[in-house]
C-alpha cells in the first residue's frame, strides 16, 4: 500500500508550474537576419497572405473560408501538373521508375485534397447565402489548373477552350497541353518500347481528341496481368494508373457531395446545371481500359484445382 510520502510532490513554484510549455530560444536559433533570407521571404507570405480578398458587404465571416479552400487547392494544383509533366518527360525518356515517384506523390496530394472538402463541408447552407452573390459568375468551373490537369491525364475537349478566351496566355497553354501527348499516351508510348503490341493507330492518333478505348490495347493488358512476374514494372505502372483515377473519383465525389450539401440542387454560380454537372463528370474515366481488362481477365485457379460445388 502506498503512503502519501509516495506521491509526487506539488511543484512548490506556482509561477513555474504555469510556465512550462514556455519554449525558450536556443543560442544558436537566428535572430538578427540582416541580408540573409528568412522563413517568410522564402515564401513570399506577405504575397500570399495578402491575397485574400473578400468582397460581401458587410464582410461575412464565412467568406475567407471559401476563399481559402479554393486558392489552397489552386497551389496543390500547381504541385500536381509540376509532377505529372516531370512524370511525363520521364516516361518519354524510358525512366519509369522516377516517373511513378512522381504519380506517388501526386496520389499523396489527391489525399489532401479529398480531405479539405471536409474543411468546407462546415459552411452550411444559409452561411454561404449570404456571400454567394458576391461571386457572380466565378465558378470552379473556370479552373484553368483543374482543366490542365484534366488534358494532362487524358480528358481532352477543345470545347472547353473558348472559357478560357478572355486570357490570351492561359489559352495558348491549354491549346498547348490538348496537343501534347497526356499521361495515358506516354505510357502506351513506353509499353510499345517495350515490346508490346499497341496498336499503330493508337500510337499515332490525334493527341487533340478524347481517347477511345481499343481492344487492342485491352490485348497488351491482359498479357501483362496474366503474368505479372514476368511484365513487373508495366503491371506496377498500370496499377498505379488505376490508383490515381480511382482517387481523381473519390475527390469528384466529395465535391460532388459538399456542393449538394451546401447548394442542394440550385445552379452553379458559372452557369453549370450544379450538381446534375458534378454527377456527369464521375462517368468520365482517363484510362478506359485498365478498367476493361478486368473483366477480360480469366480466373486464375491454383495448378491442379478443379473447382465445383462441395459435395455434402
Amino acid at each position: 500500500m502506498s503512503s502519501d510520502s509516495d506521491a509526487p510532490a506539488p511543484e512548490a513554484d506556482p509561477v513555474a508550474r504555469h510556465t512550462r510549455s514556455r519554449r525558450h530560444l536556443e543560442d544558436d536559433i537566428e535572430r538578427d537576419f540582416g541580408e540573409n533570407l528568412s522563413y517568410g521571404a522564402y515564401l513570399d507570405l506577405p504575397t500570399l497572405l495578402s491575397a485574400q480578398h473578400p468582397r460581401s458587404t458587410p464582410a461575412q465571416h464565412d467568406e475567407l473560408l471559401f476563399i481559402i479552400q479554393h486558392q489552397t487547392t489552386e497551389l496543390w494544383l500547381k504541385l500536381v501538373i509540376h509532377e505529372l509533366t516531370s512524370a511525363r518527360a520521364l516516361l518519354a525518356a524510358d525512366d519509369h521508375r522516377q516517373a511513378l515517384k512522381r504519380i506517388a506523390r501526386v496520389k499523396h496530394i489527391q489525399a489532401s485534397m479529398t480531405e479539405q472538402w471536409s474543411v468546407l463541408a462546415t459552411l452550411t447552407p444559409s452561411e454561404y447565402a449570404r456571400f454567394r452573390a458576391y461571386l457572380a459568375t466565378g465558378s470552379g468551373f473556370q479552373s484553368s489548373q483543374y482543366r490542365a490537369v484534366e488534358f494532362m491525364l487524358g480528358n481532352k475537349n477543345a470545347a472547353m477552350l473558348p472559357v478560357f478566351a478572355h486570357d490570351p496566355q492561359v489559352h495558348d497553354e491549354l491549346s498547348r497541353l490538348l496537343h501534347e501527348p497526356s499521361l495515358y499516351d506516354e505510357v502506351l508510348a513506353w509499353l510499345a518500347r517495350r515490346g508490346h503490341a499497341v496498336p499503330e493507330e493508337v500510337l499515332g492518333r490525334d493527341l487533340s481528341q478524347p481517347y477511345t478505348a481499343h481492344p487492342g490495347v485491352v490485348d497488351v493488358f491482359s498479357r501483362i496481368y496474366a503474368d505479372p512476374e514476368q511484365h513487373w514494372a508495366e503491371y506496377e505502372t498500370a496499377e498505379e494508373l488505376v490508383d490515381l483515377e480511382d482517387n481523381f473519383q473519390v475527390w469528384r465525389f466529395r465535391h460532388l457531395k459538399t456542393v449538394e450539401r451546401i447548394i442542394g440542387s440550385k445552379r452553379g454560380t458559372g452557369g453549370s446545371s450544379g450538381v446534375p454537372f458534378l454527377r456527369r463528370a464521375l462517368e468520365l474515366t482517363f484510362f478506359p481500359e485498365l478498367y476493361d481488362v478486368r473483366s477480360a481477365i480469366q480466373d486464375l485457379a491454383p495448378q491442379g484445382y478443379h473447382g465445383g460445388e462441395g459435395r455434402g
